[in-house]
């Protein structure tokens, strides 16, 4: 016999006082397309009280706490745990998101299991080349001795205590009018909704359903590769009873090498030249990322200035999937210039009567002030406190009666 307190709910879904879960399923069903804000936008209040009917009538407790507090009782007590995403759970099997195309589902419906990621470092070499490696990694697996039920046929039960929810609700009346609804664990068994008796537990997986299995898999990272592209196993995740396994995935992780940085399908590298060579040009080898030795050749009369790039076309990495096309080798070059005083002033004479003419230095009209160069010493600070201190220095000089700080300067 339907209470007079929901009997307003009925009349929302448009069934008699005390259908069946299979009449409001169906009512529901079809409202809920009809008034869906995706299709009725003008409809949201409607269908909010048409999701609060069906949400109160096909639970038990909501049900009861409706008819004994009222609406305002029931929103009160609710505690949050629950709301759009349970009303759908009830009839599409899953949550909001579920009926959305919730990626938690497989196609045919059943409960996705969570994806196990799991990093994998590679150098630039096997993303160069190319590389096959076996994996050893540890996953849950149905057991075989009792196919997955945790015991024999029949010895699972729904648990009693929670209605097989895996939660106990309590509901606390803190004033008139006002409750509170708190959700704990079942103790009874776990969590889990279903409990065995000890007896008749399955001795391999103690009753778990799983059991823990070695898996070796053999994973092949294909030229070109780049630094957080994915490998997916698919379905070769964690194993539950109900459950379609998710994806074991691979995550690569590329280590810096010594002498290659990737920049796409482009590599960049550092050399080193003396003067001579950046003036007359040269030659030098490097080993390449598959061994093979690379020769590079610049031309006399050629200038390379210091910190200049120039490319190789062809010798970057592969294009994934398409290795044999590549992109190219940028080297950057560090001009290496001798040391002071690395030559007699007879022979540098004869250097500069080489090297291209100087400019003529300008003519200045008015009084000019000679300074010299110096070498700058980072560790000493900025030069601006190294003024200062001179200043200091001079000052005391001055107050000591040695004489103008200008001129000691000088001197």
């Amino acid at each position: 016999m339907a209470n007079v307190a929901d009997t307003k709910l009925y009349d929302i879904l448009g069934v008699p006082p005390g259908a069946s879960e299979n009449e409001l399923k169906k009512a529901y069903r079809k409202l809920a397309k009809e008034y869906h804000p995706d299709k009725n936008p003008n409809a949201g209040d409607k269908f909010k009280e048409i999701s609060f009917a069906y949400e109160v009538l096909s639970n038990p407790e909501k049900r009861e706490l409706y008819d004994r507090y009222g609406e305002q009782g029931l929103r009160e007590g609710s505690g949050g745990g629950s709301g759009m995403d349970d009303i759908f759970s009830h009839i599409f099997g899953g949550g909001l998101f579920s009926f959305m195309g919730n990626q938690n589902r497989s196609r045919n419906g059943r409960r996705r299991g969570e994806d196990m990621m799991h990093p994998l470092k590679v150098s630039l070499e096997d993303l160069y080349n190319g590389k096959t490696t076996k994996l050893q990694l540890s996953k849950n697996v149905l057991c075989s001795a009792c196919s997955g039920q945790g015991g024999k046929t029949g010895a699972v039960q729904k648990c009693s205590a929670c209605r097989g929810r895996g939660v106990r609700i309590m509901i606390r009346q803190l004033a008139p009018g006002m409750v509170q609804q708190m959700q704990s664990v079942c103790s009874d068994c776990n969590g889990e909704g279903e409990v065995i008796n000890e007896k008749d537990r399955c001795k391999k997986c103690e009753g778990k359903k799983v059991i823990k299995e070695v898996k070796i898999l053999e994973v092949h990272v294909d030229k070109g590769m780049k630094h957080g592209q994915r490998i997916t196993f698919t379905g070769e995740a964690d194993q539950a009873p109900g459950v379609e396994p998710g994806d074991i995935v691979l995550l690569l992780q590329e280590k810096e090498h010594e002498a290659f940085q990737r920049d796409g399908n482009d590599l960049h590298m550092t050399h080193k030249i003396g003067l001579v060579e950046a003036l007359c040009g040269f030659q030098f080898t490097f080993k390449h990322l598959d061994a093979r030795q690379i020769v590079v050749k610049y031309p006399p009369g050629k200038v390379i200035e210091p910190g200049c790039v120039r490319v190789v076309r062809g010798e970057g990495m592969p294009q994934y999937r398409n290795p044999f096309e590549k992109g190219d080798l940028y080297i950057k070059f560090d001009v290496q210039f001798p040391e002071n005083n690395w030559i007699s002033p007879e022979k540098l004479s004869e250097l500069e009567d080489l090297l291209p003419a100087r400019p003529e230095v300008p003519s200045v009209i008015g009084d000019t002030e000679e300074v010299d160069l110096q070498e700058f010493d980072s560790t000493r600070g900025p030069a601006g406190g190294q003024r200062r201190e001179a200043y200091n220095d001079s000052s005391d000089e001055e107050s000591s009666h040695h004489g103008p700080g200008v001129q000691c300067a000088h001197q």
